[in-house]
């Protein structure tokens, strides 16, 4: 049964972000968390120095959201305390025991497109502050623009969900009627270049999310 949250407006999350030009056009928007990529298997990794850059152009109330895939739990300690996220997205095969030993929350991502039981990674990870469902397969990275069946995931989960993967200003709307989210995360669908956001694409999401909401 899924968790009755209180969600007036669905929240949203950019992430993939490594210009600070793309993060004050965010954060003019109205955007609620900044993801900035952490793992170098990623082509938008940020890197630790210009991660603590976006950081520190944050202004209150908005969340650093730093994500990992399979990373080595000595850099990811690292990358935690020079950044100091509000909140941890682990994408791999990371067990519960491995994502809350940096005692802070996190989201577990769930590959939508093949490979995982999304139930089974729900139940092993129980301390998950919520669960972030992408549509790449098992073991493929974040940020591939590939749809999946949102309607699917109605009622399935416990904890709050976001969904994720090849969402754009013309489809998040059909999205969030569909699946209720607790929010929506956009990388590749906001860009002109890997890595490089597009402010028009950006605002077009950001008011086809409000739009959703007011319907």
């Amino acid at each position: 049964m899924k968790v009755q949250t209180p969600n007036l407006r669905t929240r949203i999350k950019f992430c993939g972000l490594t210009r600070v030009e793309d993060v004050h056009a965010a954060i003019a928007l109205g955007v609620d968390a900044i993801g900035v990529v952490m793992t170098e298997k990623s082509k938008r990794y940020a890197g630790i120095e210009r991660a603590i850059e976006i950081r520190m152009t944050l202004p209150p109330f908005v969340d650093l959201v730093a994500l990992f895939m399979d990373d080595m739990p000595g850099f990811i300690a690292e990358a935690v305390a020079a950044l100091q996220p509000d909140l941890l997205q682990f994408h791999g095969g990371e067990t519960a025991e491995e994502c809350v030993r940096y005692r802070m929350p996190y989201l577990k991502a769930v590959a939508m497109g093949g490979g995982v039981d999304p139930i089974a990674v729900v139940h092993a990870h129980p301390a998950a502050a919520g669960f972030l469902l992408d549509g790449h397969a098992a073991g493929e990275q974040g940020g591939s623009g590939k749809t999946f069946d949102w309607s699917a995931v109605v009622g399935a989960f416990t904890k709050p969900v976001i969904l994720a993967g090849g969402l754009t200003a013309q489809n998040v709307g059909a999205a969030i009627r569909a699946a209720r989210p607790y929010a929506v995360d956009v990388s590749s669908g906001i860009e002109s270049a890997v890595g490089v956001k597009d402010a028009q694409a950006m605002r077009a999401f950001v008011d086809a999310v409000r739009m959703a909401d007011a319907a």
